[in-house]
């Protein structure tokens, strides 16, 4: 749960606190914010988030990276669904409870079916985890 001065502080920053459906809703709550025209989801990560070694899980890691990556292909394409085809990820270094971690994404390259992405995972302003994925377009029809 997050305290009420650590939401104070996200919400002065211009974060918003969302509880999205779904499985991620189950990670959260999440928190989100453009900054520079660059969107940025957040997660206080709490001993819920830790795996047996006492740090943050590296699916929790890659979860968040996976839901900025496919929310910037969803604006990218209209908010037409996405789906991840392909994802890769490096962990650079242990993540603890207590710490705000940041998910910036930045597209790559869009085609009428794919959207090519990367992004970062940040503690403080300090790359703990990177990763990339393609994504695949659900057009109707």
């Amino acid at each position: 749960m997050t305290s009420p001065h650590i939401s104070e502080q996200l919400a002065h920053d211009g974060w918003r606190q969302h509880t999205p459906r779904g499985f991620t809703g189950l990670v959260g709550p999440l928190w989100s914010r453009t900054h520079d025209d660059m969107l940025s989801f957040g997660v206080l990560m709490g001993e819920q988030h830790l795996n047996p070694a006492g740090v943050v899980h590296g699916g929790m890691l890659t979860t968040l990276l996976d839901q900025v990556l496919s929310t910037a292909a969803w604006q990218v394409n209209g908010r037409l669904p996405c789906v991840t085809i392909q994802f890769d990820s490096q962990f650079l270094s242990a993540v603890k409870a207590g710490d705000f971690v940041e998910a910036r994404a930045e597209i790559i390259k869009t085609t009428r079916e794919l959207v090519f992405t990367r992004g970062e995972l940040l503690v403080l302003n300090s790359r703990v985890a990177t990763g990339s994925a393609v994504l695949k377009v659900l057009r109707p029809g």
